[in-house]
């Protein structure tokens, strides 16, 4: 009997952990976001999304102001678990720039500021499979992925890097579905 006692006392510990910590995430990710520290941390923004797309002899993200255009996306446009995964996401890479490198992330060599965001890209990589649509179904998009596609997102759709980083046609004319490219052409051309 006392057996019997010992393995339901030790199998309801590890039900009582499991559903614990599944509260625990939940409430981490269905809390209110701190969007003030997102607002105030633009500049920060800019250089990650500088990093993504760099300034070459067309301007870069930080050029179009993307920080401001994936404030606003996040803020206004994103559900409140990824708003969560985003912002925790950020301070983490604040803090590990500041333990790894002893200063901000703005004052990182290029080489430094491309190794941070490779490790949270690899760390954002979801799980294989089905396992990987219940993790995205669950939990939303992470904080690396929401950062490229805002930040991919912000610059397409800017006039600078409409006009300026990409070819555009201001009247593109009829439509034409198969043109061959030519070399050194730049992506979104519409002759």
């Amino acid at each position: 009997m006392k057996r019997r006692e010992a393995i339901l006392g030790f199998i309801g510990t590890g039900v009582g952990l499991i559903g614990l910590t599944i509260g625990y995430k939940w409430w981490e990710l269905s809390r209110s976001p701190d969007l003030h520290f997102l607002e105030t941390n633009v500049e920060l923004i800019d250089d990650l999304a500088e990093t993504i797309i760099p300034a070459t002899d067309s301007p870069g993200a930080k050029d179009a102001r993307t920080g401001d255009f994936i404030v606003k996306m996040v803020r206004d446009c994103t559900p409140r678990h990824e708003q969560n995964l985003f912002i925790d996401g950020l301070k983490d890479l604040r803090n590990r720039c500041m333990h790894q490198y002893h200063r901000p992330y703005a004052q990182c060599s290029t080489e430094e500021k491309q190794s941070i965001l490779h490790e949270f890209e690899r760390r954002g990589q979801p799980l294989q499979g089905t396992a990987g649509k219940v993790e995205l179904r669950l939990t939303g998009r992470s904080f690396f992925t929401l950062l490229k596609s805002y930040t991919v997102q912000g610059y397409c759709t800017s006039q600078i890097g409409a006009t300026r980083g990409l070819a555009y046609q201001y009247v593109p004319g009829s439509y034409q579905g198969c043109i061959p490219l030519t070399p050194g052409q730049r992506t979104w051309a519409t002759n």
